[in-house]
């Protein structure tokens, strides 16, 4: 009896530690102890034994793509800065086991022990839909339109895995621009841009001044009476200021042919 119960602990501790369970997001596909892949896939929440063969795990639901450090080239023909991105796709799981077999390895990407299934296609798909996209607009203008970048690249994308025959094994959910900066030079010359107009702006405000100055005076110079009458009434302004005593010095012309009182 104890021989029997030593050998049932061993064999569950064997099928125990010889067991990979498949998490829900992934799929599995068994390699045999001759090395060949087994058809179909392990679904999530199972339990297969690893002690003749092995398992490989390969997440599909959601994988993030990061897509960095880009200078594509901008409709004005400058280049970008920096433009980064984030790619989400998610591959069908029925799909797994033939993209793991029929496409190049090098398509594809390992982390953790996990396998990324086209990861390095997508990465590159992705890059060259930026590249188409970018193309269309000047570089002040695409961080105005980044949701319109969002979609035509993401429909580029859909367009060139339908052209590879993938479109039914990998699906891009979402796109999102990150990062959008225009060349350094770029932005100075806009800088210098908007400097100049509002100094434009401005001295055109200075010279419809000057104008309408001008023309006061030449409306006055025009008008003999006018001067008389604006001389007359800056004389009887300072007559004022000095009956209120609020004048202690003036200036009399050459020509004064008047009387001053001068208090003591």
């Amino acid at each position: 009896m104890k021989l029997f119960n030593r050998l049932f602990a061993c064999i569950v501790l064997s099928l125990s530690v010889g067991c990979t369970r498949i998490e829900t997001g992934e799929v599995g596909v068994r390699i045999g102890f001759d090395k060949q892949i087994s058809p179909g896939e392990l679904l999530p929440g199972s339990f297969n034994q690893t002690l003749i063969g092995s398992v490989l795990t390969f997440p599909v639901k959601d994988v993030s793509v990061r897509v960095e450090d880009m200078t594509p080239l901008a409709k004005d023909n400058s280049t970008m800065k920096d433009f980064d991105a984030l790619v989400i796709y998610s591959i069908n799981p029925q799909s797994v086991s033939e993209l793991y077999v029929s496409k190049n390895r090098s398509f594809h990407a390992e982390h953790d022990g996990d396998i990324y299934l086209m990861y390095n296609y997508v990465h590159q798909t992705a890059r060259n839909a930026i590249y188409k996209s970018a193309r269309k607009y000047d570089a002040l203008d695409m961080n105005d339109n980044r949701q319109a970048i969002e979609t035509e690249v993401k429909d580029l994308m859909v367009h060139s895995l339908a052209d590879e025959k993938l479109d039914s094994a990998i699906t891009i959910s979402q796109v999102l621009v990150r990062v959008i900066l225009p060349a350094d030079s770029v932005v100075a010359s806009a800088n210098d841009l908007v400097r100049a107009k509002n100094e434009y702006k401005q001295k055109e405000v200075e010279v419809q001044t000057a104008k309408k100055e001008a023309e006061r005076i030449a409306a006055l110079n025009a008008n003999k009476g006018a001067i008389e009458y604006m001389s007359a009434m800056a004389n009887m302004k300072i007559a004022e200021a000095i009956a209120n005593g609020r004048v202690n010095t003036i200036v009399i012309p050459m020509d004064f042919k008047g009387m001053v009182n001068i208090s003591k």
